[in-house]
Protein backbone atom coordinates (compact mmCIF):
# COMPACT_ATOMS: atom_id res chain seq x y z
CA UNK A 1 0.00 0.00 0.00
CA UNK A 2 1.63 3.38 -0.53
CA UNK A 3 2.25 6.02 1.81
CA UNK A 4 0.30 8.61 0.73
CA UNK A 5 -3.16 6.00 0.55
CA UNK A 6 -2.21 5.15 4.49
CA UNK A 7 -1.94 8.06 5.40
CA UNK A 8 -5.57 9.08 4.50
CA UNK A 9 -6.90 6.38 6.29
CA UNK A 10 -5.12 7.09 9.24
CA UNK A 11 -5.99 11.01 9.33
CA UNK A 12 -9.71 9.30 8.86
CA UNK A 13 -9.37 6.92 11.27
CA UNK A 14 -7.81 9.41 13.74
CA UNK A 15 -11.17 12.28 12.80
CA UNK A 16 -13.84 9.64 13.53
CA UNK A 17 -11.54 8.41 16.56
CA UNK A 18 -11.39 5.25 16.36
CA UNK A 19 -7.89 4.72 15.60
CA UNK A 20 -4.48 6.69 16.38
CA UNK A 21 -1.74 6.76 13.68
CA UNK A 22 1.14 4.74 14.61
CA UNK A 23 4.40 6.20 15.55
CA UNK A 24 6.39 4.95 12.96
CA UNK A 25 3.31 6.71 10.25
CA UNK A 26 4.06 9.91 12.28
CA UNK A 27 7.59 9.86 11.83
CA UNK A 28 7.30 9.91 8.06
CA UNK A 29 4.48 12.24 7.63
CA UNK A 30 5.86 14.64 9.47
CA UNK A 31 3.12 14.68 12.51
CA UNK A 32 2.88 15.77 15.84
CA UNK A 33 4.10 13.34 18.53
CA UNK A 34 2.88 13.18 21.88
CA UNK A 35 5.08 12.27 24.90
CA UNK A 36 3.90 8.46 25.03
CA UNK A 37 4.91 8.21 21.38
CA UNK A 38 8.45 9.13 22.26
CA UNK A 39 8.83 5.80 24.84
CA UNK A 40 8.25 3.28 21.94
CA UNK A 41 8.07 -0.06 23.91
CA UNK A 42 9.56 -2.64 20.90
CA UNK A 43 11.23 -2.28 18.03
CA UNK A 44 11.37 0.55 15.08
CA UNK A 45 11.91 -0.28 11.64
CA UNK A 46 13.12 2.38 9.79
CA UNK A 47 15.17 0.88 6.98
CA UNK A 48 15.27 2.05 3.85
CA UNK A 49 13.64 5.38 4.66
CA UNK A 50 12.81 8.66 3.87
CA UNK A 51 13.37 9.97 7.62
CA UNK A 52 16.15 12.32 7.87
CA UNK A 53 16.05 13.13 11.34
CA UNK A 54 14.38 12.04 15.17
CA UNK A 55 12.78 13.87 17.53
CA UNK A 56 14.36 14.50 20.84
CA UNK A 57 13.59 12.41 23.62
CA UNK A 58 12.99 9.51 21.58
CA UNK A 59 13.17 6.03 23.68
CA UNK A 60 13.02 2.79 22.04
CA UNK A 61 13.02 -0.29 24.33
CA UNK A 62 13.95 -3.02 21.27
CA UNK A 63 16.00 -2.18 18.17
CA UNK A 64 16.09 0.71 15.87
CA UNK A 65 16.70 0.21 12.60
CA UNK A 66 17.95 3.10 10.23
CA UNK A 67 20.14 0.87 7.52
CA UNK A 68 20.16 2.52 4.43
CA UNK A 69 17.73 5.62 5.44
CA UNK A 70 18.32 9.24 4.67
CA UNK A 71 18.92 10.16 8.41
CA UNK A 72 21.02 13.17 8.92
CA UNK A 73 21.33 13.13 12.62
CA UNK A 74 19.96 11.53 15.69
CA UNK A 75 19.28 13.43 18.73
CA UNK A 76 21.20 13.70 22.32
CA UNK A 77 20.42 11.35 24.79
CA UNK A 78 18.68 8.79 22.11
CA UNK A 79 18.47 5.36 24.21
CA UNK A 80 18.11 2.43 22.70
CA UNK A 81 17.36 -1.13 23.98
CA UNK A 82 19.00 -3.29 21.39
CA UNK A 83 21.05 -2.90 19.10
CA UNK A 84 20.93 0.18 16.62
CA UNK A 85 21.54 0.22 13.00
CA UNK A 86 22.95 3.14 10.90
CA UNK A 87 24.99 1.23 8.27
CA UNK A 88 24.84 2.79 4.74
CA UNK A 89 23.27 6.12 5.72
CA UNK A 90 24.55 9.67 5.42
CA UNK A 91 25.05 10.13 8.82
CA UNK A 92 28.71 12.12 9.95
CA UNK A 93 28.24 12.91 13.29
CA UNK A 94 26.27 11.32 16.36
CA UNK A 95 25.17 13.11 19.65
CA UNK A 96 26.21 13.38 23.13
CA UNK A 97 24.47 11.02 25.85
CA UNK A 98 23.84 8.58 23.10
CA UNK A 99 23.15 4.68 24.89
CA UNK A 100 22.73 1.78 22.91
CA UNK A 101 22.46 -1.97 24.76
CA UNK A 102 22.99 -3.82 21.61
CA UNK A 103 24.99 -3.93 18.78
CA UNK A 104 25.98 -0.45 17.20
CA UNK A 105 26.44 -0.58 13.59
CA UNK A 106 28.70 2.27 11.77
CA UNK A 107 28.98 -0.36 8.70
CA UNK A 108 29.70 2.16 5.46
CA UNK A 109 28.77 5.70 7.04
CA UNK A 110 31.18 8.77 6.86
CA UNK A 111 31.12 9.08 10.39
CA UNK A 112 34.64 10.78 11.54
CA UNK A 113 34.40 10.68 15.51
CA UNK A 114 32.91 8.85 18.34
CA UNK A 115 31.17 11.00 20.94
CA UNK A 116 33.14 11.26 24.21
CA UNK A 117 30.79 9.46 26.69
CA UNK A 118 29.83 6.54 24.46
CA UNK A 119 28.07 3.64 25.70
CA UNK A 120 27.76 0.50 23.60
CA UNK A 121 26.87 -3.31 24.39
CA UNK A 122 29.17 -3.86 21.07
CA UNK A 123 30.36 -1.88 17.89
CA UNK A 124 30.94 -1.78 14.48
CA UNK A 125 33.25 0.32 13.01
CA UNK A 126 33.53 -1.81 9.64
CA UNK A 127 34.64 0.24 6.35
CA UNK A 128 34.29 3.82 8.69
CA UNK A 129 36.31 7.03 7.86
CA UNK A 130 37.04 7.24 11.95
CA UNK A 131 40.39 7.92 12.56
CA UNK A 132 40.62 7.19 16.56
CA UNK A 133 38.25 6.58 19.11
CA UNK A 134 37.00 8.26 22.50
CA UNK A 135 39.40 8.22 25.94
CA UNK A 136 37.33 5.77 28.15
CA UNK A 137 35.13 4.63 25.38
CA UNK A 138 33.19 1.65 27.38
CA UNK A 139 31.88 -1.82 24.89
CA UNK A 140 30.32 -4.44 26.92
CA UNK A 141 31.26 -6.81 24.56
CA UNK A 142 32.66 -6.76 20.88
CA UNK A 143 34.58 -3.90 19.26
CA UNK A 144 35.03 -4.77 15.70
CA UNK A 145 37.90 -2.34 13.74
CA UNK A 146 37.79 -3.56 10.05
CA UNK A 147 39.27 -1.48 7.37
CA UNK A 148 39.50 1.54 9.64
CA UNK A 149 42.37 4.17 9.79
CA UNK A 150 42.58 3.88 13.81
CA UNK A 151 45.80 3.39 14.63
CA UNK A 152 45.97 3.46 18.39
CA UNK A 153 43.51 2.33 21.20
CA UNK A 154 43.21 4.84 23.87
CA UNK A 155 43.94 4.67 27.83
CA UNK A 156 41.00 3.87 29.93
CA UNK A 157 39.17 1.47 26.60
CA UNK A 158 37.03 -0.86 27.99
CA UNK A 159 36.29 -4.26 25.87
CA UNK A 160 34.38 -6.48 27.59
CA UNK A 161 34.67 -9.44 25.30
CA UNK A 162 37.00 -9.56 21.79
CA UNK A 163 38.34 -7.35 19.94
CA UNK A 164 38.60 -8.05 16.25
CA UNK A 165 41.04 -6.29 13.62
CA UNK A 166 41.67 -6.67 9.82
CA UNK A 167 43.08 -4.08 7.40
CA UNK A 168 43.82 -1.36 10.08
CA UNK A 169 47.37 -0.25 11.37
CA UNK A 170 46.50 -1.91 14.45
CA UNK A 171 48.11 -5.29 12.68
CA UNK A 172 51.33 -3.77 13.40
CA UNK A 173 51.10 -4.56 17.24
CA UNK A 174 50.85 -7.57 19.26
CA UNK A 175 48.51 -8.41 21.60
CA UNK A 176 50.27 -7.51 24.55
CA UNK A 177 51.36 -4.23 22.90
CA UNK A 178 47.47 -3.27 22.52
CA UNK A 179 46.76 -4.27 25.93
CA UNK A 180 49.03 -2.20 27.23
CA UNK A 181 48.15 0.59 25.34
CA UNK A 182 44.65 0.74 26.48
CA UNK A 183 45.93 0.58 30.54
CA UNK A 184 43.81 1.31 33.12
CA UNK A 185 41.59 -0.16 30.56
CA UNK A 186 41.30 -3.81 29.40
CA UNK A 187 40.61 -6.29 26.56
CA UNK A 188 39.09 -8.92 28.54
CA UNK A 189 38.65 -11.47 25.40
CA UNK A 190 40.70 -12.89 22.41
CA UNK A 191 42.09 -9.97 19.64
CA UNK A 192 41.19 -11.55 16.78
CA UNK A 193 43.07 -10.67 13.43
CA UNK A 194 41.60 -13.58 11.51
CA UNK A 195 38.19 -15.50 11.59
CA UNK A 196 35.62 -17.12 9.84
CA UNK A 197 32.38 -14.79 9.15
CA UNK A 198 29.26 -16.36 10.11
CA UNK A 199 26.47 -16.42 7.60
Amino acid sequence: MKEETLKRIFEFLEEKEEHNMPFKLKLIFNKPLTKEDLNVKGNLDLEESKITSLPKGLKISGWLDLSRSKIKSIPEGLKVGANLDLSDTPITSLPEGLKVKGIFNLENTSITSLPEDLKVGSLSLYNTKIISLPKGLKVRFFLYLVNTKITSLPKGLEVGANLYIKNTALLEYTDEELREMVKPGFIKGKILRQWKKKH
